[in-house]
């Protein structure tokens, strides 16, 4: 990650083309719950980023690419470093779903 990294905005999209070409991948929503049932994207699983610590709930392995996604991107990228210091090694911040031009479930 070079200095300038952090001004690049996230494409969601892209990061969900990404994911579907990637086999046993998993899609994290690290919103609350509440953000969550309001809409999501489909096959993302919650896990918000104040429980990522319970991550392993759903992420059984902790080399199984993640692609992790938020409302704007900010808590995707602090979700993406406490995942890294947890040991998980395929960890991918994806962005926010403001950005997200595809199908959103409820």
């Amino acid at each position: 990650m070079g200095i300038f990294d952090i001004f690049k905005h996230k494409d969601i999209n892209q990061g969900i083309k990404e994911y579907r070409t990637v086999s046993d991948a998993v899609l994290l929503d690290v919103r609350t719950p509440q953000e969550y049932q309001e809409g999501h994207i489909p096959e993302s699983k919650n896990v918000a980023l104040q429980k990522i610590d319970k991550v392993a709930s759903v992420v059984r392995s902790k080399e199984t690419p993640l692609y992790v996604y938020c409302y704007s991107g900010s808590r995707s990228s602090q979700a993406v470093n406490m995942l890294r210091r947890m040991g998980y090694t395929n960890v991918n911040n994806i962005g926010g779903i403001a950005a997200y031009s595809g199908k959103v479930e409820r």
